[in-house]
């Protein structure tokens, strides 16, 4: 299969949808305002665990504009719970999250009703005045509480477990057996909030005439939410037409449809007029589901020469209090990961999803790659140590070497390219790992330095397929359309690149479709670092066809065979007669005149295609950091961050970069600052950015990327994603480097997030210990 080549693709063109931007001309959802709308809000429950004893919607009936208050009771049989999906190899329960909670809440934020009035400010008083009697509860808060059970959260469960999910390969038991060394950890991964700029929302409209139902929602794709809302309101799926417009940032958290949307859809349906929704802050920190939330017991078998014999992890994630349709998927993809780019024969991992009373989890940027990548790395340095070798030496002893691809882990999956080493090697010479590691732990301010790095492996093309149309105008203009759909990635230049390689057009001649379920093609969306992948492959299948049409059309008007035509720098010419040439606009202005084209060809140059992986792709990289600590208030400040990833073919250099720079701010946001923190009642303290804290600007240093290029053999582009590269390995730099600054104080392991309260308190437990050895 090889890979195209041109002028377009590789090159760091900026992007072609941002002036729109910069301009204050994008539309998103909040933006839309139709005739006769209406404007719903929702109650939300104070409690993390109570009975609803009962709303008294009669308190909000005398407010001025209110036209309807919308409960439990008002959507049965009309508004469906949507299921969580079926995971190969799992078990997982049948606990939906419900439209509108009706006997119990199980969570702060859970939504009780809904309110409809005529103006927004008139739906948010109701929503705030509208009295609702409850039964409080006892919360169950830790994974820990949840697998002793003696509160149970669902009368349909024997125990508080939602998922379950075991998998093994090799011989762990005998591994562990002649083990020389054998290092065991517990680790703690907390919650973190995806915080889009723009919060969740939608706007419904229903047309009695034509039976169709239109929702404009902020999504990652139109596809998903699609299937999705047929499934909640029993209509079928062709009298729902789905637009997503301008998305301002995801993250992974607009990947389901929310449960408001489907009452804010049915709402329309039955009042005849369209309704709107839009969250606010608060809301979206309380009811968006939110990413991570683990804790792991681990272990890892050595020989004498430091080469890693075995892993066993047991996992417990805490799922919060229902599932979404992919809520349990990124533990299990953590599970499946555990054993990274490391030639490790034997692995053993059992996983429990457990429910709590806090908002469900699901998949945040990363979804589990994060996740598996630290507790790997971590266990590699704590194993370095145990041994005796520098980490960088341990790791280089047993990564997968290039001649083995493909390599099929003990847990299952099969790499598809790599070189890990390589990635490795940079990372180092980029910080300078040797020398920084002769240069001592302390500084002349008296600050502890460290360096370190880490290594990472991740699956990418969740989904398996996309599905892509295409059309040439008589023109010559190319109209793209993608099931993909862009929230901040820069689809509209990418696919704009590869459609101009493939036919030999200039990018401005190329026009890209996305985020209307009418006229786009069937597709999964944008998620899991596909979109490139994926979605591009299926592009170029697309236009082959038609690159094949413009030939076949070529030779006929030039009276020649097709295989006799060349196709180079946009002319189309018979080979060894480069006078006799046409432009794709010549043969398009054709193609649409039935009396000029060849005996039995198709009228106009139009085609649409599907692209399936065989199985994921799995991009790698490694991360270096150099990084400060002020003993005297636990302060971390990172001097200098480098990130060398390898996601296959790169389509857009400058678009990657800013994929690397975008992750790298949240990855250190979650090793440094971030933790959704819930109290031993179910209170979350972590419901404004007041208090949950991302990051900003000035507390973030420069990153510097490098890309190299390692093709897939699986997709035409040899491309493997990078959206989600900086978010699973930035975090294990840093960390690696504080632990490495720490380590003269005899500290080995701190959980995120690294604040500088957690780093003072070790500092002085660590003096505590010393000071009470002498």
């Amino acid at each position: 299969m090889s890979i195209p080549s041109g002028k377009w693709i590789g090159r760091p063109l900026r992007r072609l949808e941002d002036p729109r931007f910069i301009r204050g001309e994008a539309t998103f959802v909040a933006d839309l305002v139709l005739p006769r709308m209406l404007h719903a809000a929702a109650v939300r429950s104070p409690h993390a665990h109570a009975r609803v004893v009962g709303v008294r919607k009669a308190s909000v009936q005398d407010i001025p504009g209110v036209v309807d208050v919308i409960t439990a009771a008002d959507v049965q049989g009309r508004v469906h719970p949507v299921p969580p999906n079926a995971l190969e190899g799992a078990t997982v329960a049948s606990i939906p999250h419900p439209p509108l909670a009706a006997d119990r809440v199980r969570y702060v934020g859970q939504p009780v009703a809904v309110v409809v009035a005529e103006t927004g400010d008139a739906s948010l008083d109701a929503a705030q005045a509208l009295e609702v009697e409850y039964d409080p509860l006892p919360a169950v808060v830790g994974a820990a509480d949840a697998v002793r059970g003696e509160i149970r959260l669902h009368d349909a469960l024997p125990d508080n477990v939602l998922s379950r999910w075991v998998r093994r390969g090799g011989d762990p038991d005998a591994a562990f057996r002649s083990a020389a060394h054998v290092v065991r950890r517990r680790f703690h991964v907390p919650r973190l909030a995806g915080a889009p700029i723009e919060t969740r929302g939608a706007v419904a409209r229903y047309d009695p005439g034509t039976d169709l139902l239109t929702v404009w929602c902020s999504t990652q794709d139109t596809h998903r939410p699609l299937a999705q809302l047929s499934r909640a309101l029993g209509r079928p799926e062709d009298r729902i037409r789905i637009i997503v417009p301008d998305v301002g940032g995801a993250f992974g958290v607009k990947g389901g449809l929310p449960v408001e949307t489907a009452v804010v859809a049915d709402a329309a349906i039955r009042l005849g007029r369209p309704v709107r929704w839009i969250e606010d802050r608060r809301e979206n920190l309380l009811g968006s589901y939110q990413g991570r939330g683990l804790e792991a017991e681990m272990e890892v078998a050595l020989d004498g020469a430091g080469r890693i014999l075995a892993v066993r992890a047991r996992l417990t994630a805490d799922l919060g209090a229902y599932l979404f349709p992919s809520t349990a998927m990124p533990s299990i993809t953590t599970g499946l990961l555990l054993t990274g780019p490391y030639d490790i024969p034997s692995a053993a991992v059992e996983l429990i999803g457990v429910a709590t009373n806090k908002v469900p989890v699901g998949p945040y940027r990363g979804a589990g790659r994060p996740e598996a990548a630290y507790l790997v790395e971590r266990m590699v340095e704590l194993a370095a140590h145990e041994v005796g070798l520098d980490p960088v030496e341990l790791r280089r002893r047993n990564l997968i070497p290039p001649e083995r691809f493909p390599y099929t882990t003990p847990l299952g999956f099969t790499y598809d390219s790599g070189n890990y080493r390589a990635a490795l090697d940079r990372a180092c010479a980029l910080i300078d790992y040797d020398a920084a590691k002769l240069d001592g732990p302390s500084l002349s301010e008296g600050r502890l330095r460290g360096v370190g790095v880490g290594l990472y492996v991740e699956r990418a093309g969740s989904g398996l397929w996309e599905g892509a149309a295409a059309t040439v105008t008589p023109a010559g203009r190319v109209v793209v359309r993608i099931g993909s759909n862009p929230h901040g990635q820069g689809h509209e230049t990418t696919f704009a690149q590869i459609a101009a390689d493939a036919l030999q057009v200039d990018v401005a001649d190329v026009v890209v479709e996305h985020g209307d379920s009418a006229i786009v093609p069937r597709g999964v969306g944008t998620f899991g670092s596909r979109s490139t992948t994926i979605g591009g492959s299926a592009l170029l299948v697309t236009l082959e066809k038609i690159a094949a049409r413009v030939k076949a059309i070529a030779a006929h008007l030039l009276e020649a065979a097709p295989d006799d035509i060349a196709w180079a720098d946009g002319r189309l010419h018979v080979r060894g007669a480069p006078e006799r040439a046409l432009m794709l606009r010549d043969v398009a202005a054709v193609a649409y005149q039935p009396g000029r084209l060849p005996r039995g060809a198709e009228l106009g140059l139009q085609a649409a295609a599907t692209f399936a992986l065989p199985g994921p792709v799995f991009p790698f990289g490694a991360y270096g950091a150099r990084v400060e600590v002020d003993p005297e208030t636990g302060e971390i400040i990172v001097r200098q961050l480098v990130a060398v990833d390898d996601a296959g073919r790169i389509v857009n250099p400058l678009l990657a970069e800013g994929q690397v720079v975008g992750a790298v701010a949240q990855g250190l946001g979650q090793a440094l600052w971030e933790e959704v923190v819930h109290l031993d009642d179910g209170q979350t303290i972590s419901s404004s950015f007041a208090e949950y804290a991302i990051p900003r600007a000035a507390s973030l240093p420069v990153v510097q990327s490098e890309l190299l290029e390692t093709p897939s053999p699986l997709n035409p582009l040899g491309a493997k994603g990078i959206g989600e590269a900086g978010t699973i390995g930035a975090p294990l730099a840093v960390v690696s480097a504080v632990m490495d600054a720490l380590a003269v104080h005899g500290i080995d392991h701190l959980d995120f997030p690294l604040t500088p309260q957690k780093v003072w308190q070790a500092l002085q437990a660590a003096g505590r210990a010393r000071a009470s050895d002498s």
